[in-house]
């Protein structure tokens, strides 16, 4: 038993010597008076870090601290127990099968929502997205989740309509089909998803203008930063000039792309363009019939012909 103590200002001290400092004696566990060696507290609890770490450990993982980071979107801050894979024969019964199992200690709402943030994390790994786009997704489906509003439809779904909303809403938006490529659900499934879901939540995106795709488009066809800057141009003029009315930003985009390359050393024709903008050949000539008109007035004043406006390509 430790000695009395007195506690002051919520302060442990020692009766005799309350000035004097305490040392703490980590293996026993007590608290020490450094003047008389008074026990003023026993079996304290260590709040440092449960292992060593040393300097020329280069694993990348910090072991000061036991157990995974908390994680906020689960019920309880995911500080539940999990039982890890068995490997010796001990863990499994005559059957073949598992002992202990961690499905009696998660529920079946955070079991559903570690497969939907998986699934987030796998696609967003796919079209390399960092990891902002994904938390704003994950949290945009902890919301859909935990408000019920969408019933009926598949986790999948909403977690493809929660990645698109969060890559307009981060500023870097994806098209339907690029989300569509790397899910299991269809491109119109995930449409409906995007609508419920922007309804349910009550949030609203950014319109998609043709500069939020120009610089990936132009970049995925190794094209250089004057073709760039001249396609970039030639949308932005098109539409203020409501020459391509009803059109697609991407395809006006795609459209703009392939009339800038053809005016410079740096050709793309329409199949090359329209793999990497996910459009149609004739949906790229029909808005570059609409431009094609224009062409003098879309160009910039500084760039620098290799095939003249009357030799360009007449769809």
């Amino acid at each position: 038993m430790a000695s009395t103590s007195r506690l002051e200002n919520n302060k442990v001290c020692c009766y005799a010597h309350p000035e004097s400092p305490l040392i703490e004696d980590y293996r026993a566990g007590d608290m020490i008076c450094s003047e008389c060696g008074l026990v003023v507290g026993d079996r304290v609890i260590d709040v440092g870090s449960e292992w060593r770490t040393f300097s020329n450990e280069k694993s990348g993982v910090d072991p000061s601290r036991v157990g995974g980071p908390e994680n906020p979107l689960l019920s309880g801050g995911d500080l539940s127990t999990i039982i890890g894979p068995g490997t010796g024969s001990a863990s499994f019964d005559a059957f073949g099968s598992p002992k202990y199992q961690n499905r009696r200690t998660m529920s079946s709402s955070d079991r559903s929502l570690i497969s939907a943030f998986k699934e987030i994390s796998s696609m967003a790994d796919r079209i390399n997205l960092p990891k902002t786009i994904v938390d704003r997704a994950n949290n945009l489906f902890k919301q859909v989740h935990d408000g019920k509003n969408l019933k009926g439809r598949s986790n999948d779904a909403k977690a493809s309509a929660c990645l698109y909303i969060a890559c307009r809403q981060e500023g870097v938006p994806r098209t339907f089909k690029e989300i569509c490529a790397v899910s299991k659900i269809s491109k119109k499934e995930i449409g409906r998803c995007f609508k419920l879901t922007l309804k349910a939540l009550e949030t609203s995106v950014d319109l998609i203008t043709t500069a939020d795709f120009m610089c990936r488009f132009c970049a995925n066809l190794d094209l250089p930063n004057m073709v760039q800057r001249a396609a970039t141009h030639i949308a932005k003029k098109a539409v203020e000039m409501d020459i391509v009315p009803g059109r697609s930003p991407i395809s006006v985009a795609a459209a703009a792309i392939y009339m800038a390359s053809q005016a410079s050393e740096h050709k793309r024709s329409q199949k090359e363009i329209g793999d990497i903008a996910g459009v149609a050949d004739v949906t790229i000539r029909q808005s570059y019939k609409l431009m094609y008109p224009h062409a003098a007035k879309l160009f910039p004043d500084d760039f620098k012909f290799t095939t003249p406006i009357d030799q360009l390509p007449q769809m």
